[in-house]
């Protein structure tokens, strides 16, 4: 059964590990290993029939490797990637290609949800691109202190595990 809700995703220390990667000389991540939780959840959420879709800042080819090492490639929609879009979160390009590559609609934009470990990035560049923002608070690496308002999020998990009960609640209110 298809969801309502539509889940965008960062991937560095929202589902996988970044202190784990592997990378080569040309500065592709090669192999990583996944923060726990991380694959179940993200497997179940594909499994229950969220639309998923990978929005993130990197090289193409790092995400290739490391959701094909962990096969978990078939359960993203679309997979945005900065390399490919020509600019970084938070800039509203990354989730206006997201919205083109799954034919969204702006009606479609109270629907969506965007999971994340960087407030600067993904928590600001959601809010204000007008949708949902969930911080994944789990990795101690990046900002931690809400320097701007939009810095905000909307929501606050510390593990993968907990966002189905998220979503589950959110899928009520829609």
């Amino acid at each position: 059964m298809k969801k309502q809700i539509i889940i965008f995703t960062d991937s560095g220390d929202t589902i996988v590990d970044e202190e784990t990667q592997q990378i080569d000389e040309n500065d592709i991540v090669i192999s990583a290993e996944l923060i726990p939780g991380a694959k179940q959840t993200l497997l179940e959420l594909y499994r229950e029939g969220y639309r998923i879709a990978l929005v993130a800042d990197g090289k193409w080819d790092s995400f290739q490797n490391v959701f094909r090492q962990h096969e978990l490639l078939d359960c993203f929609e679309a997979l945005i990637v900065s390399e490919r879009v020509g600019c970084e979160k938070p800039d509203a390009k990354m989730f206006d290609e997201a919205m083109k590559q799954m034919k969204l609609t702006q009606k479609d934009k109270q629907k969506i949800v965007m999971i994340g470990n960087n407030l600067k990035k993904d928590i600001a560049g959601a809010n204000r691109f007008g949708i949902t923002s969930v911080w994944l608070n789990w990795s101690k690496r990046y900002y931690h202190t809400i320097e701007e308002p939009d810095w905000k999020a909307t929501y606050e998990i510390s593990l993968p595990k907990e966002l189905p009960d998220l979503l589950a609640k959110l899928e009520k209110q829609i």
